[in-house]
């Protein structure tokens, strides 16, 4: 049975909402943050939590793909936080005449963290200070050397228990000790 679709089971769609929220409240004003970057940040939030914890904070299923891992419930999730009003999400090319969409968001309300504890809040905050001045391809590629995401096939859910395969400066209980 594939440990990913065991944790997916108990997946947090209200968490994920509140994570995701948080994170566009305290990033949005960032040159930098977009739809990529936004990704990271929930996979290393998540997958760094569960190293600490054997537990992720969301329970969100990520997959391989070429950019980086990809929450498989964010558009669903997202969309409702653009139809309950808490945030909104714009597009515009990267450069004029551009194929490549850039997509910007930004918080209409004050995130709520009524599900979230303080060690939660914790984890995403040092992930936050760790990696959200990465630009996109930096914390693409920053994502593509760590264990989990190395060792997932594409277009496979990455399994949470590789964690424990991880090395510096990846392995956030080497850094914690």
């Amino acid at each position: 049975m594939d440990v990913g679709s065991v944790i997916c089971m108990n997946f947090s769609k209200e968490k994920m909402k509140e994570v995701i929220h948080y994170i566009i409240g305290k990033c949005e004003h960032k040159t930098n943050f977009g739809r990529t970057v936004l990704y990271k940040l929930l996979y290393f939030s998540d997958f760094d939590y569960f190293e600490l914890n054997k537990k992720a904070i969301t329970n969100e299923t990520y997959e391989k793909y070429p950019y980086g891992p990809l929450p498989i419930h964010f558009d669903e999730v997202k969309e409702e936080l653009v139809d309950e009003k808490k945030i909104i999400e714009t597009e515009s090319d990267i450069f004029p005449g551009s194929i490549h969409t850039k997509f910007k968001y930004k918080s209409l309300t004050s995130p709520a963290i009524n599900l979230l504890n303080n060690d939660e809040l914790e984890r995403i905050d040092e992930t936050i200070k760790l990696l959200s001045n990465k630009t996109a391809g930096e914390i693409s590629d920053y994502s593509h050397d760590d264990i989990p995401w190395r060792a997932t096939e594409d277009k496979e859910v990455i399994d949470y228990y590789y964690v424990f395969y991880r090395n510096p400066p990846y392995s956030i209980r080497e850094l914690n000790v």
